[in-house]
């Protein structure tokens, strides 16, 4: 894989030449923003959840479809960002996606019940389908693939104080004002958002961007929402075992008849050919089962701090802080880990290491000392960062610019499916280990969630064995690390 930029490529951008210094500069802060933005709001929710509740006179575990309504929406609309942004180019999508997810904050701040919020979640998700994967793609043309690491470090770091302040916001939040606060903190990001589109984003596009794929869209959202919604159903026991096998297998039938769909079509929503790249099979496909595990903890924790041990929300936010600080920490090394150890050697390792971390929380109690808690959190912040980083830059190793939207499209996709499916997976795990007991009961919420975490962990340790598939010199033009062991010699 050659190290290219946007310019080698037919792909239209407006004074491209005049633009680089300017755009190079200022671009990964823009990302950076429409990151923390979805980050902060995601953080926030989590923290609320149990203050949300008992406002609106549900349990808990029900209001997972809050969560999984939005990260639903993103796996269903990602897809089409990137023609999207190859179609009406990267700024004019960018800025209506901004401003969709602030509408939709808005509308989740105005919510009267569970069916309200649900549909604002999914408005906010339309937005963010197109925010952070349109963002991503401007940066990969943008910047050479040398510099790829780099500049996403760069991005995240500053992305990752949304998880810093989000538990502790949130749960100071819902302590002091109306739970429905919590949304509108989003409003004026999303107005400097929309004050740096305008003068910082690139627009690049596509002119020989090929028609929408309307017939793989409606097949690939029909079984992604309906699968969805079987893993939201099947722990609260609303339909009986037939109708749920039957709605899977329509499920399972929508989403193979995409994927038939996908061989023949001339230009697929979602380019499956790409799988056949190896590294960016192994990142997608292995990254979809780390993340399954990984998906439930931000819906778990705050259950287990506030309902199991009797925390309130603003503190039960202070114990997921450390995550966001070891992440950021992180960011500063890994690059340095990566160049180092190779992408193989580091995945393989690290989930390892991540699916351990997940299963200590099982040992987490009402005698738990805090001084025990505050590492255990740290630990998971920094695993879970390096996982991320690895995997997402691994995506584009071998994929050329022209593919970059095809490409961002199928990751991001799974991306989202994998975190909606772990907290809709986290959910159906804690009812199905709490079974009919009163979930306000903390002696018989903490054994349910120990075993949740237990599972989840095992989960993760055997997704390491996908990352076997790999070679030592994969990704090496994205770390640098080939460059590095040609000037040893």
């Amino acid at each position: 894989m050659r190290d290219s930029s946007a310019a080698d490529y037919p792909i239209r951008e407006a004074g491209t030449a005049a633009c680089s210094a300017k755009f190079q500069q200022y671009l990964p802060w823009l990302v950076a923003v429409s990151l923390f933005m979805e980050n902060l709001d995601a953080t926030i929710v989590n923290t609320a959840v149990p203050t949300m509740s008992a406002a609106l006179g549900v349990p808990p575990l029900s209001l997972k479809a809050v969560l999984t309504s939005y990260t639903l929406s993103l796996a269903v609309f990602i897809p089409i960002s990137g023609w999207m942004a190859d179609r009406f180019g990267t700024r004019r999508v960018f800025a209506a996606a901004v401003t969709l997810f602030s509408i939709g904050s808005l509308a989740c701040g105005l919510s009267v019940n569970v069916p309200m919020l649900v549909v604002s979640r999914i408005l906010q998700g339309l937005g963010g389908a197109m925010m952070t994967p349109v963002g991503r793609v401007a940066l990969v043309r943008s910047f050479p693939r040398s510099d790829l690491l780099r500049v996403t470090q760069y991005v995240v770091i500053p992305a990752l104080i949304g998880p810093l302040i989000g538990p502790f916001t949130g749960g100071m939040i819902v302590n002091w004002f109306p739970w429905r606060t919590i949304f509108l903190v989003n409003l004026p990001f999303g107005i400097m958002g929309l004050w740096m589109v305008r003068r910082y984003m690139p627009d690049f596009r596509d002119d020989n961007a090929p028609p929408l794929d309307r017939t793989g869209f409606v097949l690939f959202g029909v079984g992604i929402g309906l699968l969805s919604y079987v893993l939201e159903i099947f722990g609260e026991h609303r339909l009986s075992a037939g109708p749920v096998a039957g709605l899977t297998a329509l499920a399972a039938l929508f989403l193979a008849a995409y994927g038939w769909h996908a061989r023949r079509a001339a230009a697929p929503m979602l380019r499956l050919a790409l799988l056949r790249i190896r590294t960016f099979r192994v990142a997608v496909l292995g990254g979809f089962v780390t993340r399954l595990g990984l998906g439930g903890m931000p819906f778990l924790l705050p259950l287990l701090y506030q309902i199991g041990m009797g925390f309130p929300a603003w503190q039960a936010g202070l114990f997921m802080t450390p995550q966001a600080i070891a992440a950021m920490g992180m960011k500063v090394i890994g690059r340095q880990l990566l160049t180092r150890f190779g992408h193989r050697c580091v995945l393989i390792a690290n989930t390892v290491l991540l699916g351990v971390a997940l299963s200590s929380f099982a040992f987490v109690g009402r005698t738990t000392p805090i001084w025990c808690i505050l590492p255990m959190s740290f630990v998971l912040g920094f695993l879970s960062s390096l996982q991320f980083t690895s995997m997402n830059t691994l995506v584009y190793a071998d994929v050329d610019d022209r593919e970059a939207s095809q490409a961002g499209s199928i990751a991001s996709t799974a991306q989202q499916m994998s975190l909606s499916f772990g907290v809709a997976f986290g959910a159906l795990l804690a009812a199905w280990y709490l079974g009919g007991v009163d979930q306000s009961i903390a002696a018989q919420t903490i054994p349910a969630l120990h075993k949740a975490f237990l599972t989840m962990g095992a989960l993760t340790i055997l997704s390491s064995l996908t990352f076997w598939r790999l070679r030592a010199s994969d990704g090496n033009n994205v770390s640098n690390r080939a460059v590095r062991v040609v000037e040893a010699r």
